[in-house]
């Protein structure tokens, strides 16, 4: 099959754009939300909270893209089971059937802990558990939010792995796609829930915490984006040539802008937390767009 590994462009578009942005929000969402509740204290309950309820919505969205990719929307459950039999298969060679049964395991992961932080919903609760040191976390939680987060660190990587895999110039001559879209990932949902915790005052304590963690996010993603373009060699003219430079610039707002505020904090008088974050949104969007357009163009 010429077209398995993509010998050709598979001309993708923005459902499959989409998908690479939703899947990276949505693992890392569940990572964040896993690391606040390993190392966090009860005052980081709320934002925890938060990640885990985007966390299944996020994860959702990437299969309706997938079909409506495919173009035969009834198709997609081709990828889990066979077509005749109607067994599951699970084809270990075929990254399109990791992912597929990545995005099911993960969705289970997800909807448990979704269904969880809508029974931790009342704010009573949260008040009493601002009195306690850590929170009461059991060690089978734990252990199931930690499996979860691999699964999500997975999902996040994986549409990076995809492409490295392929055999399209830009995609197959570099290793760092998968680390790049996993830092820019976490970067993405630590920025949307920085977001969403200024709808919730007593969730503002986490956020030097969400603050500190995507600056390390932002800092290893442009260290992976030096080494992506480091590695194309002579083919680094095709991810920066013509119009596609302006992507990066958009790339290089989104997050050299927000690592400054977060480093000067004089400068949130100019941009402010909540233009940083989205600056950050955008920016991963951007990444995305311009590392999987260019290579078709």
């Amino acid at each position: 099959m010429p077209n398995e590994h993509f010998v050709v462009p598979p001309h993708w578009e923005w459902y499959i754009l989409l998908y690479f942005f939703f899947a990276g929000l949505a693992g890392g969402a569940f990572v964040i939300g896993t690391m606040l509740r390993l190392f966090g204290t009860a005052a980081d309950w709320l934002s925890s909270r938060i990640a885990f309820l985007i966390s299944l919505p996020l994860v959702l969205i990437c299969p309706i893209l997938l079909t409506l990719d495919l173009g035969k929307p009834l198709d997609f459950w081709h990828m889990l089971f066979d077509a005749t039999t109607g067994t599951p298969v699970f084809k270990t060679w075929s990254p399109m059937s990791l992912g597929a049964w990545a995005l099911l395991v993960f969705g289970f992961f997800a909807f448990v802990m979704f269904l969880v932080a809508l029974g931790e919903g009342d704010y009573l609760r949260s008040r009493a558990l601002a009195r306690v040191g850590r929170l009461p976390t059991n060690v089978f939680g734990l252990v199931f939010m930690v499996i979860g987060s691999i699964v999500g660190i997975f999902i996040a990587a994986y549409t990076g792995v995809l492409l490295a895999v392929s055999n399209q110039p830009v995609w197959s001559d570099t290793w760092t796609l998968g680390g790049l879209f996993l830092a820019s990932g976490l970067s993405g949902a630590a920025a949307t829930i920085l977001l969403l915790n200024r709808r919730q005052p007593e969730a503002t304590v986490t956020q030097p915490k969400l603050m500190e963690a995507d600056r390390y996010f932002i800092i290893l993603e442009l260290v992976l984006i030096v080494l992506f373009l480091i590695t194309l060699g002579g083919l680094v003219s095709k991810v920066l040539g013509g119009a596609w430079i302006i992507l990066w610039l958009v790339v290089l707002v989104g997050t050299l802008v927000p690592l400054l505020v977060e480093w000067r904090p004089r400068w949130t008088r100019q941009v402010s937390p909540v233009l940083a974050s989205v600056l950050v949104l955008v920016g991963v969007l951007a990444l995305r767009a311009v590392i999987i357009f260019s290579a078709q163009a």
